[in-house]
């Protein structure tokens, strides 16, 4: 099942390559308007036309540079992502021990997901998946997962250094993020406020029982 698109006014737009790479300040207005756009209207509910108008451009140069409404969308949670991926590469980790740096990740981890936008964006997403499997797969692929190989690879990493002892860092990450979130993550999405003192409790609980788990000896 494909996700449904609004019809391109211009068809040949998509067989020709864009011309000139698109100002990069305008790729992040668009992107921008686009994110604000699904992260309050849903994925169904945005248009292309809507997304043109509030980042001042043309249909067609959204056409042109991210072919569809789908890849719209991958571009603005790869976006959001972004924000904290830094965290999760090679060469921009957090400085100190492993467990502050394990610490730093999970506050950055449940800081993101915490926001109420966010919350929002998951529930429409969540909702709009039940009609279109494909809107779902679309969130996954674009956001969560590429978080997860982030993440992986930052494990990965640490165990080459003789930090950690992870011999499946995709499960090691899977884990680490589960125990981090806990229930709190689950009270978030129907309407409950975890205490703060209860966000640092679990992320304490999380990191110690991980590396009781992984740390190398």
């Amino acid at each position: 099942m494909k996700i449904p698109i609004s019809s391109n006014p211009n068809p040949s737009a998509e067989k020709r390559k864009a011309g000139r790479p698109l100002d990069e300040a305008k790729r992040q207005a668009i992107i921008a308007a686009a994110s604000d756009r699904f992260m309050q209207d849903g994925f169904a509910a945005t248009s292309i036309e809507q997304v043109a108008a509030d980042a001042g451009v043309s249909k067609v140069t959204i056409y042109n540079q991210f072919s569809d409404k789908r890849g719209l969308f991958a571009a603005s949670i790869e976006s959001e992502c972004e924000k904290m991926r830094g965290y999760f590469t090679l060469d921009e980790v957090p400085s100190g021990t492993i467990e502050e740096r394990l610490t730093t990740i999970a506050e950055v981890i449940l800081a993101f997901l915490s926001r109420p936008e966010m919350i929002q964006f998951e529930r429409r997403i969540a909702a709009e998946t039940e009609h279109d499997a494909a809107v779902g797969q679309a969130f996954l692929e674009a956001g969560p997962w590429r978080m997860k190989a982030a993440f992986s690879a930052w494990l990965a990493h640490a165990s080459e250094r003789g930090e950690l002892a992870i011999d499946d860092p995709d499960i090691a990450a899977e884990q680490f993020v589960s125990m981090a979130k806990g229930m709190g993550d689950l009270e978030r999405r129907f309407g409950g406020t975890p205490c703060d003192e209860g966000n640092k409790a679990r992320i304490h609980g999380a990191v110690s029982v991980f590396l009781a788990a992984y740390r190398a000896d």
